[in-house]
């Protein structure tokens, strides 16, 4: 008895048509997935670019020093840091090693441009006093041409608009950022010895010391702070960064900084009070 062998095809059933919300669903998943990598990418970036700046501090303070040196006395070296700091900053973060670049050669040039930005705006703010010592250089031009001897400091201030006690303020201005000498005295003074300028109040010594008793009894309120807390108190006092900077190096965003940086000032009052210390007015 024969048989014949009958070829069976199976045809898989369509499957069913996808939801709407299912595809929205999916898509969802999909950019949640996206942004969990790039939220992770950003970080592994930040964290690589905050490595990049500590390494290159050294280097920050290198670069500071030589340009102070051709500076006037009155400009504070960290001020030169802290402007380059935010310049280091700037190249870790725009910095491609790709250009065959070494880190260090492309950070030089933004660290000392940030240095130099930092010191044409304290031109700025210095503008107004060399106006002022121009202005005091015309009028005693004119004065010792017309009364063919030096002024005196009342012909001076009448001069120029000012009482006497207005013009030594102004005299005080000018020899501080170092446009005018301090021994310099009026004509009707000449025959006495160079006259002593009374230091600005924090340099006092009472002062000095009040300054230090606070600062040291600050100093062991931020050591009942947790390490992090410390360490944005100090680079909001110290480094004088702003919260998003601080945000920055910490890996976390400003919102947080501001949260850390309130409750870091609540328990340093506590510990204060404790001893205490209830205003800054105690010292």
């Amino acid at each position: 008895m024969s048989m014949t062998a009958t070829a069976r095809i199976v045809i898989p059933a369509p499957s069913p048509e996808s939801t709407p919300a299912e595809r929205m669903k999916r898509t969802r998943s999909a950019k949640e997935s996206e942004r969990v990598s790039a939220s992770r990418t950003a970080a592994a970036r930040q964290a690589q670019r905050d490595q990049i700046v500590l390494d290159n501090l050294p280097l920050v303070k290198a670069i500071a020093v030589r340009v102070h040196e051709n500076l006037p006395v009155h400009v504070d070296l960290d001020d030169l840091v802290h402007a380059g700091i935010l310049g280091l900053f700037d190249a870790a973060t725009k910095y491609d090693p790709e250009k065959m670049v070494s880190f260090s050669s492309y950070a030089k040039h933004r660290i000392k441009g940030a240095i130099l930005d930092s010191l044409r705006q304290l031109d700025w703010a210095s503008r107004d006093l060399r106006r002022r010592h121009k202005q005091l250089e015309a009028a005693t031009r004119e004065l010792a041409s017309e009364l063919h001897r030096a002024p005196s400091e009342a012909e001076l201030a009448n001069k120029m608009g000012v009482d006497v006690e207005r013009w030594r303020h102004m005299m005080v201005d000018l020899r501080n950022v170092g446009l005018v000498s301090a021994s310099q005295r009026p004509a009707d003074q000449d025959d006495l010895p160079a006259p002593d300028f009374p230091a600005a109040p924090e340099l006092q010594p009472d002062s000095m010391c009040s300054q230090q008793q606070l600062r040291s009894a600050l100093a062991v309120a931020m050591k009942a702070l947790p390490e992090r807390y410390q360490r944005v108190v100090a680079l909001y006092y110290t480094n004088e960064l702003t919260m998003k900077e601080i945000g920055g190096m910490l890996g976390i965003n400003e919102s947080r900084v501001s949260q850390i940086h309130k409750t870091a000032l609540e328990k340093m009052a506590v510990v204060l009070q404790e001893s205490g210390i209830r205003s800054s007015a105690a010292f």
